[in-house]
């Protein structure tokens, strides 16, 4: 039987007050609950941008930041998908994913660290070792986070798990060549997972300066034949559309890559 989830992508530019992000939270959230959607998504480092110190910031999942997010989540009645800091081993933090909505509490640590482009995210941050999913509406839907669009095994392992719609938040570094490279990342690994993949990044800054990774916009939703659902310029935007879950049902019985790959 298949099932219909709305869902948005708040494309937005996270800054370096946490509670200034509450706020875009808020306002995208309502506007996302307006829409019709179930779940809207808003970018990595949602509590505060990369670029600048980020242990100070960190809290735990049970946090007044997080605490904050469950409270509009709550009252609006939608699911939150917001990226966060939680505090970590060595004096590092966690690169933090809270999910949380109506029946829904869960968080998801970074797996891939963001060692690339003269940016290292290992020197702050530490590697999150599980993958999740979780239940919203009947659908269920997997998470990653950015560099993790690189890994197809990542993806794989979550259609393995039953994902039919993956998520990836995203504070995408800029360069020659990276917009397409994110585009052409989420509907490989749709292919890849034979699952819808959403992939909402953070607005192209204005005044972006430094190797800090921290957007181009571009969020997109592929479905799992690798069809371009819709997609946003590197401008803030509100990006909402519906997934069929019937179509992944269609696509892994007819194209099994998951049955038919093989371990080497």
């Amino acid at each position: 039987m298949s099932t219909t989830l709305r869902i948005s992508l708040a494309q937005v530019t996270s800054g370096t007050d946490p509670s200034e992000n509450l706020k875009i939270i808020d306002t995208h959230a309502k506007a996302a609950k307006e829409a019709g959607s179930s779940i809207v998504v808003f970018p990595e480092a949602m509590m505060h941008c990369f670029g600048g110190p980020i242990r100070g910031v960190a809290e735990p999942v049970d946090g007044p930041w997080a605490d904050a997010v469950r409270d509009t989540a709550k009252s609006i009645g939608i699911t939150i998908v917001a990226g966060m800091f939680t505090p970590a081993d060595e004096g590092r933090v966690a690169n933090t994913l809270l999910v949380t909505g109506p029946g829904v509490e869960a968080s998801y640590d970074k797996i891939h660290l963001f060692d690339a482009f003269g940016f290292a995210e290992s020197d702050t941050v530490a590697p999150g070792t599980d993958p999740l999913t979780v239940d919203v509406d009947g659908v269920t839907v997997g998470f990653a986070t950015c560099y993790d669009i690189r890994f197809p095994a990542l993806f794989q392992k979550l259609g393995d798990l039953g994902a039919q719609l993956i998520v990836v938040p995203a504070s995408w570094g800029s360069g020659p060549g990276k917009v397409e490279q994110w585009s052409l990342l989420a509907r490989a690994r749709a292919l890849d997972s034979t699952a819808f993949v959403a992939a909402c990044d953070q607005a192209e800054p204005a005044d972006a300066q430094g190797t800090a990774p921290l957007g181009v916009g571009h969020s997109v939703v592929s479905s799992p034949t690798g069809e371009i659902l819709g997609e946003l310029d590197a401008t803030p935007g509100l990006l909402t559309v519906d997934i069929e879950t019937g179509l992944v049902d269609a696509v892994r019985q007819k194209l099994p890559v998951l049955a038919n790959r093989r371990q080497f």
